[in-house]
């Protein structure tokens, strides 16, 4: 079917429309962070913002806190996803559907929801101000998501492709690792991201689960920086900029994959 030249360029203005909307937020604070702070007159762009805004809110320790606690999540959890996934995406057992559904519970109950117990039952095994008690929870939210990710990808692929391995002698975790996961690494990828783009940005959890700051995570600097060391807006945009520079890298360097995999996974749908 052929597109009139009237509808491609009303698709493109929708486009530009919708872009302009989604990149404005982020034009206006990298905007303000490269502004003048609160007395300054010299004209911009002022990249030293971004260093007083570092050497102030101590960005350093609390940055190195998110990635530790970003990798060990999403290691974890995604090496979990994986393994759930081939389970319930390529094999049949008795009371996988119950047990599949019991993993969604993962996706519709809040952590506000259960923050708060599980804060106590963490404490009784003295685990707060550790980064078990940040990433645990974390793990569980990730690990309910990525299997459901993880199964839609492995049940997606032909079935001779298990049915070819098994025939050739290999075992579970062979055809695993061998022949489902490298098809399927697009998938893989995108749900990486997804999940440490969470993790970095979770808030809730490492402010109840660390309560005497020793995991005190970026965002978490941010809000403190934020309220008790400047009211300065081009500080608090630099600061931003320093927080959301890591999700930054980690989608540019990725972007091939997870856009690969967000297609791949419309079109199967």
């Amino acid at each position: 079917m052929r597109v009139g030249t009237g509808e491609k360029v009303l698709n493109y203005v929708i486009l530009v429309l919708f872009a302009a909307y989604a990149l404005f937020p982020i034009l206006t604070i990298a905007l303000t962070a490269l502004g003048p702070q609160s007395g300054v007159t010299e004209p911009g762009p002022h990249w030293a913002n971004i260093a007083d805004a570092w050497r102030i809110g101590d960005f350093g320790a609390a940055l190195t806190r998110s990635l530790l606690v970003a990798a060990l999540v999403v290691t974890v959890a995604l090496t979990l996803s994986i393994l759930a996934g081939y389970a319930f995406g390529t094999m049949r057992f008795p009371g996988s559907t119950v047990l599949f559904y019991l993993f969604l519970l993962g996706l519709m109950v809040p952590a506000e929801a259960i923050v708060i117990p599980l804060f106590f039952d963490l404490r009784t095994l003295g685990l707060t101000d550790t980064i078990w008690a940040v990433a645990f929870p974390q793990i569980a939210q990730s690990v309910a998501f990525g299997t459901f990710w993880m199964r839609a990808q492995f049940r997606a692929l032909p079935p001779n492709l298990v049915e070819a391995a098994a025939i050739d002698g290999a075992g579970g975790m062979r055809t695993l690792w061998r022949v489902v996961v490298p098809p399927s690494l697009p998938s893989i990828a995108t749900v990486a991201v997804l999940m440490f783009m969470w993790t970095w940005n979770e808030f809730l959890i490492p402010l109840i689960m660390s309560p005497g700051a020793q995991w005190r995570t970026a965002p978490l600097g941010l809000a403190i920086f934020k309220g008790q060391y400047t009211a300065d807006n081009a500080l608090i945009a630099a600061a931003g900029v320093i927080i959301a520079a890591p999700i930054i890298v980690v989608f540019l360097l990725l972007q091939r994959y997870f856009i690969t995999g967000m297609l791949e996974g419309a079109a199967k749908e």
